[in-house]
């Protein structure tokens, strides 16, 4: 079998790149094909065999993949996938957009159908801060983008999807079956601890600090109710989250890998605020144990149990987080229990799963 990996852009090591790095464990020798790629920020994926496309160059001189997108369905169509006979794309956007050779297999992992273009169209633009002058332009844009979405659907011979969420996502725009295949968590989140727990004091919130997260719901929720919450992680929304911090609330910044463990372990629960389609933070959680207050909405509810490792909210509102945060404190949680809910995502059964389907 000789095996292409195809992915939208790899910016930085992310969710989406967690999955890459499954890939390229299972098929070493794949090749990975992609528009731009920041190699420093790509963490395991940086000494991989990733080949970029024309607009590398234009990335390196601005930074931003995002003023790149007008470009990049006809940069991604424009990838030779000739002598390959098994193409694999990770896509939340375009990479399943390639043109296969016409003898070869493309199986999709698809993380969502563009999100910007079908489901969030203005929460993008106003995280963006798109100028209303330039709105209209964009969203004429984004409906061309949507007919070249449904178009490139039909180069897809299977469909997996991330969660149960994109499953039902996939079928309602593209009216294709999807299997699902959850991602993993990371293996050394099963290889830490001794069965021992301390469990600290705080509630831990943890990941990129971008609007669509909602750590404003976390944070004005632990001010609501003057409990301690650790806030792990960088983005562009820092500033505007610290002015809306109390006293109880702590910004730890970027934490290395090797320190996660006992972080997420010494956490009395994570702040899950969040829509989002898959979601490895909450998987990462209960692989130390920890139990998972979250929005109870999307991938969550594949990987989140409420009421046996976790609690869920209804409403992305802080009264609903407080209520949830109430609820939590009457109720016991086994770590025990948690982390062996969790090996169902382990790394292992993610890669058994998917070579059954390349395999097949």
């Amino acid at each position: 079998m000789n095996l292409a990996i195809v992915a939208d852009w790899l910016p930085v090591y992310g969710g989406a790149e967690h999955v890459i790095a499954e890939f390229t464990a299972l098929w070493p020798h794949a090749p990975i094909f992609t528009t731009v790629a920041n190699r420093p920020k790509l963490g395991p994926l940086a000494t991989a065999d990733i080949r970029t496309t024309s607009l590398q160059k234009w990335y390196t001189l601005t930074g931003k993949h995002q003023w790149l997108l007008p470009w990049m369905p006809r940069a991604i169509e424009a990838i030779d996938l000739t002598g390959f006979d098994t193409i694999i794309s990770s896509s939340h956007a375009i990479a399943k957009g390639i043109i296969p050779p016409s003898t070869a297999r493309h199986i999709c992992y698809c993380h969502t159908p563009m999100r910007y273009a079908w489901e969030m169209e203005d929460e993008y633009l106003d995280d963006f801060k798109i100028p209303k002058t330039l709105r209209r332009i964009i969203k004429d844009k984004l409906r061309d983008i949507r007919r070249w979405d449904l178009t490139t659907a039909k180069r897809v011979d299977t469909f997996i999807a991330n969660s149960t969420t994109v499953q039902e996502r996939i079928q309602r725009i593209y009216h294709r079956d999807a299997v699902v295949i959850t991602p993993s968590v990371d293996k050394r989140f099963f290889e830490m601890g001794n069965g021992k727990w301390e469990m600290g004091n705080y509630y831990l919130a943890i990941g990129r600090l971008v609007p669509y997260k909602r750590y404003d719901l976390m944070i004005e929720a632990a001010n609501a109710l003057n409990l301690p919450l650790k806030v792990a992680g960088t983005g562009g929304d820092m500033d505007r989250l610290k002015k809306l911090a109390g006293p109880t609330v702590e910004f730890l910044g970027y934490v290395p890998d090797e320190d996660l463990f006992e972080l997420y372990s010494g956490a009395k629960a994570l702040l899950f605020g969040a829509y989002e389609d898959a979601g490895v933070v909450p998987l990462e959680a209960q692989a130390c144990g920890t139990p998972v207050i979250c929005f109870g909405k999307g991938g969550v509810l594949d990987t989140v149990v409420d009421g046996e490792t976790g609690v869920y909210f209804h409403e992305q509102t802080v009264d609903s987080v407080t209520d949830a945060l109430k609820r939590f404190a009457t109720m016991q949680f086994d770590p025990e229990k948690i982390r062996d809910h969790a090996r169902q995502f382990s790394s292992e059964n993610f890669r058994k799963k998917m070579q059954l389907i390349v395999n097949c």
